[in-house]
C-alpha cells in the first residue's frame, strides 16, 4: 500500500455520514471513537498526545507585604506591586536598603496579606486624622515613626490585641476594608500574565482563637478581579471560628459563581487546636463538620519560616528525620504548650486521625495535600538558604540576627536563628493560569518543599512493574497505570495482592544531590489504633539497610568555614517501583513520598561566613537536609 493510499484508507475509516453524525455542513465529520481506537496503537513519539504537565510550576501562596498590619508595623515598606515584580524575577530593594533578587523567577505567587485591617496601618503611620483620635492608634503612630525596637513592639501589641479581639474599631470599618481590597485586586490583576506568570488573588484569614492559638487560613481564589471584588474578604472581626469562615466561603461561591479554597498553616503554633476532634469553642464534631472541612480545605501548608509541621519527633521516635526545623515552644504568642497538645498539631498525626474519624463519622476531615510557603512579612519571598531575608525587616541580613529575637511576647522569646528558609509549592498544572493552578490544588496534585526545587513524581496503582522505573518519562506510565499524588487508589484488580508505587525525583540544579526517597505510610488497624512506618525505598550509593530497614548516613561534604559543599555524594536522580510489604486489604491507609537531599549549608552558616561579627552560639544548626513532601495517596477497602 502506498503512503497516499494508506492516508486515503485512514481518512475513509475516520469519516461517517453527515446524517449519522448529525452534522450537515460538509461531506462528513471525524468519528471521535474511531480516532481514539486508531491512535491507541503504539506511537513513535513518546510525547505525542501528552495532556498532562511535563514540568512543575513553582511559587508560593503565603507572602505578606506592607499591606499586612503586623508587617507594616514591623517596618516593612515593600508593597504588593514590588513583591510581585520580585517574584517575576526583577531586582528590588529591601526595606533595609539592600538589593535582592531571586535565583530564578517563580511561575506564580499569591500575596496573602492579613484581611484584618489590610492596608490600614499605613494610614496610621501617615497620621490619617480619622485614625489619630483614637489614643492607641495615635501612640502606635508615634512609636512606628521611631522605627527599630519601638516599631517592633507595636507589632507584638497588634498581634496580642488581635488575638484578644481588642483591635481599635477605627481599623475595622467594612467600607474601608472594601476600598482597600479593590485596590489590592487592581495590583494583582496588573501582574497576571496567563502562560507566563500567574498572580493569584487571595488573602489570609488570621484567627488567633483564645489568644495566640494559630488557626490561620490562606484563601485562594480561582477567579479574577470581577468576581473577587463582589464580596468583602472575611476577617476575624467577623468571627474567629473556622466553621463560620467556611460559611463565608460558601456564601461567596453562591453569590459570585466563583470558587475558593483555604489552606491552613502552622498547626505547630495552635496549642492543640488545629487538628482537634472538637471545635475551638468546645463543640463536638460530626459528619457534616468533617465533610465541610474536607470540602473547603484540600491542602495544608506543612513547612514555612515558622517551622515544619510534618511530624514531631516525640510522636515518631523511629523516624530519624522527624526532628527538622521544629517550633514547639508555645503558640503564636509563645504561650507554653500543655501535655497532650502536640498530637493535634502535626500533619502526619492529622492524616492518621482522619482515617479514624472517617471510620467513626463517615467522612475524613483531614484528607489534605501538602504544600510549602514562606509566610515572610518582608514583601520578599525567600526560601533559599544563601538568599534568606528573614521574617520581618529586623531579621533581614545583618550580623544582628545571629542574636536577635524573631518573637518576644512579655519576655517569652523565639530567636531569629530558629527561622527557616522555607518553603515552596510545586504544582502539576498543564497550564500556567489561575484556573489550571487552582484546579491542581483542588485535586491535591501538588507538593511542598523546604525551598529546594526538587522535581517529584508519585503514582499509586496495582500493576506497576520494575521496568516502569527504567524510562525517562515516569508520568506517562504513571498516569496510564495509576493515580497521581493527591488521589485515591483504584479498586484492586482481580489477583492483585498489594498496591505499588512509582516514585521519581530529580535534584534541584542549584542545590544538593539526593540522599534517598522514603515512602511514609499511615494506617488504621482493626482495633482502631493509628500506626505509621517510614520505608526507605531507593537511595544513592551502595549503602545497605540493616535488618530494620535503616540506612547508614549518606555522609557530609559541608565546609562550614567557607559555607560550601560538594556533590561528590548522593545522586542527581532516583526512581523506583515499591510494593507495600505489609499491606492488609482490610485497613484504611495513606502513603506519601519524602525526598531528602544530602547535607548542605543552612542560612546560618552563610551568615556566619558573610558577617564576620556574627555571634551564633554552638547550639545553632549550621547544616540542613532540604526535602520535598508529596501529597498523599489514599487507600480504602472496597465497600
Amino acid at each position: 500500500m502506498t503512503r497516499f493510499s494508506a492516508y486515503l484508507a485512514l481518512s475513509t475509516m475516520l469519516l461517517v455520514s453527515p446524517l449519522a453524525a448529525q452534522v450537515n455542513t460538509d461531506g462528513g465529520t471525524l468519528n471521535q471513537e474511531k480516532i481514539e481506537r486508531f491512535f491507541a496503537k503504539r506511537l513513535y513519539s513518546p510525547y505525542a498526545g501528552r495532556n498532562y504537565a511535563s514540568q512543575p510550576l513553582w511559587g508560593e501562596i503565603h507572602l505578606h507585604t506592607s499591606w499586612s498590619a503586623d508587617a507594616f508595623g514591623g517596618g516593612t515598606r515593600i508593597g504588593p506591586d514590588d513583591a510581585l515584580r520580585y517574584a517575576e524575577g526583577e531586582e528590588i530593594t529591601s526595606t533595609t536598603g539592600q538589593p535582592v533578587r531571586l535565583s530564578r523567577p517563580y511561575d506564580f505567587l499569591m500575596v496573602a496579606d492579613h484581611s484584618d485591617a489590610m492596608g490600614v496601618v499605613a494610614s496610621v503611620y501617615e497620621g490619617d486624622p480619622s485614625m489619630m483620635s483614637d489614643p492607641t492608634l495615635k501612640r502606635w503612630h508615634d512609636e512606628m515613626r521611631k522605627g527599630g525596637a519601638a516599631a517592633s513592639a507595636v507589632v507584638i501589641e497588634m498581634i496580642t490585641l488581635q488575638g484578644q479581639g481588642k483591635i481599635p474599631k477605627a481599623m475595622t470599618d467594612p467600607n474601608t476594608q472594601m476600598d482597600i481590597w479593590h485596590k489590592m485586586t487592581d495590583i494583582v490583576e496588573s501582574h497576571n500574565n496567563p502562560g507566563k506568570f500567574t498572580a493569584l488573588i487571595g488573602y489570609e484569614w488570621s484567627s488567633n482563637f483564645g489568644g495566640g492559638n494559630n488557626l490561620h487560613r490562606n484563601v485562594v481564589y480561582r477567579d479574577g478581579k470581577a468576581k473577587a471584588d463582589m464580596v468583602r474578604p472575611y476577617t476575624t472581626f467577623d468571627s474567629e471560628l473556622p466553621y463560620e469562615f467556611w460559611d463565608w466561603m460558601e456564601a461567596y461561591e453562591n453569590k459570585t459563581g466563583g470558587q475558593v479554597l483555604a489552606v491552613p498553616h502552622n498547626g505547630n503554633l495552635s496549642n492543640g487546636l488545629m487538628f482537634a476532634t472538637e471545635t475551638p469553642d468546645g463543640k463536638p464534631i460530626d459528619a457534616a463538620w468533617a465533610a465541610t472541612r474536607a470540602r473547603w480545605e484540600p491542602l495544608y501548608e506543612l513547612t514555612q519560616s515558622k517551622g515544619t509541621s510534618e511530624q514531631h519527633p516525640s510522636l515518631a521516635p523511629n523516624d530519624e528525620f522527624a526532628n527538622f526545623e521544629i517550633w514547639d515552644k508555645g503558640n503564636l504568642n509563645v504561650v507554653p504548650k500543655k501535655p497532650g497538645m502536640i498530637k493535634y498539631e502535626y500533619a502526619r498525626e492529622a492524616l492518621k486521625r482522619g482515617l479514624k474519624l472517617e471510620t467513626e463519622l463517615g467522612a475524613n476531615p483531614f484528607k489534605f495535600g501538602l504544600i510549602g510557603s514562606t509566610d515572610d512579612h518582608t514583601g520578599i519571598s525567600s526560601a533559599e538558604e544563601n538568599n534568606f531575608w528573614g521574617k520581618f525587616p529586623a531579621s533581614e541580613p545583618g550580623p544582628e540576627r545571629s542574636t536577635g529575637n524573631a518573637f518576644d511576647f512579655e519576655g517569652r522569646t523565639v530567636k531569629d536563628w530558629k527561622l527557616g528558609a522555607s518553603g515552596l509549592t510545586a504544582v502539576w498544572a498543564p497550564e500556567n493560569t489561575r484556573a489550571s493552578i487552582w484546579d491542581a490544588m483542588k485535586r491535591k496534585e501538588v507538593y511542598g518543599t523546604t525551598g529546594t526545587r526538587i522535581t517529584l513524581r508519585f503514582f499509586g496503582g496495582w500493576n506497576f512493574a520494575s521496568d516502569d522505573a527504567l524510562g525517562r518519562a515516569p508520568a506517562k506510565v504513571g498516569y496510564s497505570k495509576g493515580v497521581p499524588m493527591g488521589g485515591d487508589l483504584m479498586p484492586a484488580p482481580e489477583g492483585a495482592t498489594a498496591p505499588n508505587f512509582l516514585v521519581a525525583a530529580m535534584k534541584d540544579p542549584y542545590s544538593g544531590n539526593l540522599d534517598r526517597i522514603q515512602i511514609i505510610k499511615g494506617w488504621l488497624s482493626a482495633d482502631g489504633e493509628m500506626h505509621e512506618k517510614v520505608y526507605n525505598v531507593v537511595w544513592s550509593g551502595d549503602r545497605k539497610p540493616d535488618a530494620e530497614g535503616k540506612l547508614p548516613p549518606v555522609g557530609n561534604t559541608v565546609d562550614l568555614a567557607r559555607a560550601t559543599f560538594t556533590n561528590t555524594i548522593g545522586a542527581p536522580e532516583l526512581i523506583t517501583v515499591w510494593t507495600d510489604p505489609d499491606f492488609d486489604p482490610a485497613q484504611k491507609a495513606f502513603y506519601y513520598a519524602r525526598v531528602l537531599e544530602i547535607p548542605t549549608p543552612r542560612w546560618t552558616a552563610y551568615d556566619a561566613v558573610f558577617f564576620k561579627d556574627s555571634k551564633f552560639t554552638d547550639d545553632v544548626p549550621m547544616t540542613v537536609n532540604e526535602r520535598a513532601y508529596s501529597s498523599p495517596i489514599w487507600y480504602g477497602p472496597a465497600k
